[in-house]
C-alpha cells in the first residue's frame, strides 16, 4: 500500500529550511521597507512644495509650507500667509495638512529648516524680500547619511536628488537648530 503524506522528520526539515530562508530574507525586507518609506516621504514633501507654489500663484497671496511643530519629519502644513508672520500666526488660514508618522528624519539647511514661503508670483522669498533657496535632506534613521535631497532653487523650481552622502544635519546628536545655538551663545556672553 503506498504512503500519502510526510513523516515527522520531513516536516521538521521543511520548517528548518523555511526558518533559515526567512532569517536571510528579513534584513533585505527591512531595508526595502525603509527605502520605500524614505521615497514616499520625499515624494510627499516635494509634491507639497510644488502645490504650495501653485496655491501662491492662484491665490495671488503669499503661501507658506512649514513642518508640523517645526519638524518636517512630522509632516507639513500649507497656510495662506495673510499676516506675514507665517506659521507663528495661528490666525493664518490652513489650506492643506499632511501628517506623517515621523519614522523618516527630514532636516533642512538654515534657509529651509522650518518653512518655505512663496510670494504671490511663486518666488521663494524670506520675509525681508530676500530669496529663499536650500536643501531638505531625507535621512537614514540609523546613520548620518542623506538618502534623498529636495533642492529648492531661488527661482522656485524644486527637484529631487538621490545622491547618498554623509550629512552632518542628519546626525541626531548634533541636530541643534541654529536659533538655539545663537540663544546659547548669547546667554554665555
Amino acid at each position: 500500500m503506498p504512503q500519502h503524506g510526510f513523516s515527522l522528520i520531513e516536516l521538521l526539515m521543511g520548517l528548518a529550511i523555511g526558518a533559515i530562508v526567512l532569517l536571510l530574507v528579513s534584513p533585505a525586507f527591512a531595508a526595502l521597507k525603509q527605502a520605500t518609506q524614505r521615497d514616499h516621504a520625499a515624494q510627499s514633501l516635494i509634491e507639497g512644495i510644488r502645490h504650495a507654489r501653485t496655491l501662491a500663484i492662484t491665490h495671488n497671496q503669499s503661501v507658506v509650507i512649514h513642518g508640523i511643530d517645526g519638524d518636517w519629519s512630522q509632516g507639513w502644513r500649507i497656510i495662506l500667509d495673510i499676516s506675514g508672520k507665517g506659521p507663528q500666526d495661528s490666525s493664518n488660514p490652513l489650506l492643506v495638512e499632511r501628517a506623517s508618522e515621523g519614522k523618516v528624519p527630514i532636516v533642512g539647511n538654515w534657509w529651509v529648516s522650518r518653512y518655505v514661503r512663496f510670494s504671490h508670483l511663486g518666488q521663494p522669498l524670506m520675509p525681508g524680500r530676500r530669496f529663499q533657496a536650500g536643501t531638505l535632506h531625507v535621512c537614514s534613521p540609523r546613520e548620518p547619511v542623506s538618502q534623498r535631497q529636495i533642492v529648492l532653487a531661488a527661482t522656485g523650481r524644486v527637484r529631487l536628488g538621490s545622491q547618498e552622502t554623509e550629512q552632518a544635519l542628519c546626525d541626531r546628536n548634533r541636530n541643534v537648530r541654529s536659533n538655539e545655538r545663537a540663544a546659547l551663545s548669547a546667554s554665555r556672553m
